[in-house]
């Protein structure tokens, strides 16, 4: 049996999702304790993982950077979400290109990221606002709800039928399973 993956993390029209820290040990009156915000990303990787615009002063790089395996979640949701509507937690570590210059395919990095968020266009690396560095999110864990209830799929996909995920086979709000050679649908 093969699994196919609808990405409600490619198909969210805002990619914005709920990114999840935790602050450090030493925070002198928060320590180890949750901290979710919206954040921007954009799915410009084919294994799923996610581009990041990294900002020292943000919240949430500075949890990330204090914590061990510089870990987050990011979820995501529809636009409009609703019990019945599908949405997927991805579970990971940051990677920071502190090295503006030398960030791996940094032209196209750019290009993706501002065409789903133009307006970042102001924070970018070598900007004139905040420091501000490329960074790569990659899931180590993915749990998917597909809906409400026992109709729809619920639970941990494997991380490399994820990575895997065709996005021409990928149906919005929907997980897709292929059983020798038919499509059959989990609404």
């Amino acid at each position: 049996m093969q699994v196919l993956l609808a990405s409600e993390v490619e198909r969210c029209p805002s990619s914005v999702g709920t990114m999840a820290t935790v602050y450090s040990p030493s925070h002198p009156t928060l320590a180890n304790q949750p901290f979710a915000l919206q954040e921007y990303y954009s799915s410009c990787h084919e294994n799923g993982s996610l581009t990041l615009l990294f900002m020292p002063i943000a919240r949430h790089s500075k949890n990330i950077l204090a914590s061990e395996g510089r870990v987050a979640s990011i979820t995501v949701a529809h636009e409009h979400p609703t019990a019945s509507r599908a949405r997927v937690s991805l579970m990971g570590n940051v990677t920071v290109f502190y090295n503006v210059d030398e960030t791996p395919e940094k032209d196209m990095l750019k290009s993706c990221y501002l065409q789903n968020h133009p307006d970042a266009r102001h924070w970018l690396p070598n900007g004139d606002a905040h420091a501000a560095y490329w960074a790569r999110f990659d899931p180590h864990s993915v749990y998917y709800v597909g809906g409400f209830g026992g109709i729809h799929y619920i639970g941990d996909i494997p991380l490399d039928l994820y990575q895997a995920s065709a996005p021409a086979k990928r149906i919005p709000g929907r997980l897709a399973v292929q059983v020798a050679g038919k499509d059959h649908l989990q609404v």
